[in-house]
């Protein structure tokens, strides 16, 4: 028996890993009797709900799962996952859908099971900083609960994403130059495993000897090994005065001068971002600000009164010496909220700069003495592509962010962001850097991936096929088996 879909389907290839269409596909249809007994209306093959799960804010075509399950806790995941392990269902893990490297489309179909219910802070412990959260909770949510403690979780991908899928993509932000990225912020995982055996991963003890590093391993795995149902977090102490800044640069290369010099001398900078000129222009249209259109660095620093006075009169020289001025300061909390609110939305800006087009966003990451090298060269590429293309990013990590604005309607437009997107890896790699800081591999950047680890990325193929010898966990992501 089969079930005939009238719609479009996109299928992932297993052996090429490259997007197809089919247009009279025959899907054996599955009995999902089990799971609509176990989950009652939190069940869903209805269209609506299917698509809304089937479609990325980037330009992956929609790829939507057969069915959506709504987990409660770790014991329902367990039991959907079981469920598939035994029928040779694929499984898609969601959270809040924000990932920008197609991590969350059912490239294969299947089930797709969405964690955004579980969203329960299962203990915030103030004397150890550190809290234990379900995988659904937000990181807005936590910080939001954590308000009366003193304490704070201080990754910020920019999305307000779940915590779960944050651990899954190994997410990073605009506080990682002094704060770190999830791998550096998450002690332990509760985890189902394909077979739908739940494990526990690390612990709360601030350092251990004992055994693999599996949270380590699952921490940027992207649902491929296992999900994740429940995460162990660090926590940190609110600063006592928090000073943001915008500084104007003369030329690229002077602010991102000022940039290395910055980390080298170890100011100890909470956050710093660059923003080029065009994309200044494009934050000044959308979130309605006023800001001169040139290289700019976003700023903030967390301490003392003192402390954060010493570190901005410290990157004061180091700015004025690469040809940066004209400070402005923001210390009040609606200020610096309505600036790093601008930083949040260039992706939405960016597409404004060109409505009815779509976006690659992709991003890199290189050492951060070459980081001023890799800017440029990559500001020649796009100029040379003719396409729009503004430059944002952590720079205080080394890691930046390109995002392509095309027309999908002109093949020439798409086929020149696709040869850009690949010129810029390319230029990475080439500087001993990463093809991704924080976005993950997911669809797109799987040959990338064995461009820059050679033959550990077998390795890594023989780890999937031992903790998922069926390939149903989150398949054609990451990897190719």
């Amino acid at each position: 028996m089969v079930e005939q879909h009238a719609e479009p389907l996109y299928r992932i290839s297993s052996t090429t890993g490259e997007t197809q269409m089919a247009t009279a596909v025959k899907i054996q249809q599955t009995d999902w009797t089990a799971l609509r007994t176990i989950f009652g209306d939190r069940f869903s093959d209805s269209a609506a709900v299917r698509d809304h799960h089937g479609r990325a804010e980037t330009f992956y075509p929609a790829m939507p799962p057969d069915a959506v399950v709504y987990p409660l806790n770790t014991e329902e995941v367990a039991a959907a996952v079981g469920f598939c392990n035994e029928q040779g269902i694929a499984v898609t893990p969601y959270g809040t859908g924000t990932s920008l490297e197609g991590n969350f489309l059912a490239a294969r179909g299947g089930l797709c099971i969405d964690l955004s219910r579980m969203d329960q802070v299962l203990r915030v412990s103030a004397d150890d900083l550190d809290c234990t959260v379900q995988a659904g909770v937000t990181r807005k949510q936590l910080n939001t609960e954590l308000r009366d403690t003193g304490l704070f979780f201080p990754v910020d991908p920019g999305a307000d994403a779940s915590l779960g899928g944050m651990a899954s993509t190994r997410a990073s932000g605009t506080n990682a130059v002094r704060y770190g990225t999830m791998r550096q912020n998450v002690l332990g995982l509760t985890v189902v495993l394909a077979d739908g055996q739940v494990i526990r991963t690390g612990g709360r003890a601030r350092k251990s000897a004992a055994g693999y590093d599996l949270t380590g391993l699952f921490v940027g795995s992207e649902g491929t090994l296992g999900i994740i149902t429940e995460v162990t977090l660090r926590l940190y102490g609110q600063p006592e005065a928090i000073s943001a800044a915008v500084c104007e640069f003369e030329t690229l290369r002077g602010a991102v001068n000022a940039v290395i010099q910055t980390i080298q001398i170890g100011l100890p900078v909470a956050r710093i971002e660059l923003l080029d000129p065009l994309q200044i222009r494009a934050i000044n249209a959308y979130s309605r600000m006023n800001h001169r259109e040139c290289p700019t660095l976003f700023l903030e620093f967390h301490g003392t009164p003192a402390g954060v006075a010493e570190q901005a009169e410290s990157f004061g020289q180091v700015a004025t010496e690469n040809g940066g001025g004209n400070f402005h300061w923001a210390t009040n909390t609606e200020d610096r909220t309505a600036l790093w609110d601008a930083r949040h939305k260039v992706h939405y800006a960016n597409l404004a700069l060109r409505p009815g087009c779509k976006a690659i966003a992709t991003d890199v990451c290189v050492p951060i003495s070459r980081l001023c090298d890799c800017i440029e060269e990559t500001r020649r590429a796009i100029d040379d592509s003719g396409l729009t293309a503004p430059i944002v990013g952590h720079v205080g990590d080394g890691n930046f962010h390109v995002v392509l604005v095309f027309d999908p309607n002109s093949a020439d437009e798409t086929q020149r962001a696709k040869t850009l997107s690949e010129q810029i890896v390319a230029i990475a790699l080439a500087m001993e850097g990463s093809c991704t800081g924080e976005h993950g591999i997911g669809i797109g950047k799987k040959a990338h991936l064995v461009t820059e680890h050679g033959p550990a990325v077998e390795v890594m193929r023989q780890i999937k096929r031992a903790l998922d010898p069926a390939g149903i966990m989150n398949p054609a992501k990451v990897i190719d088996v």
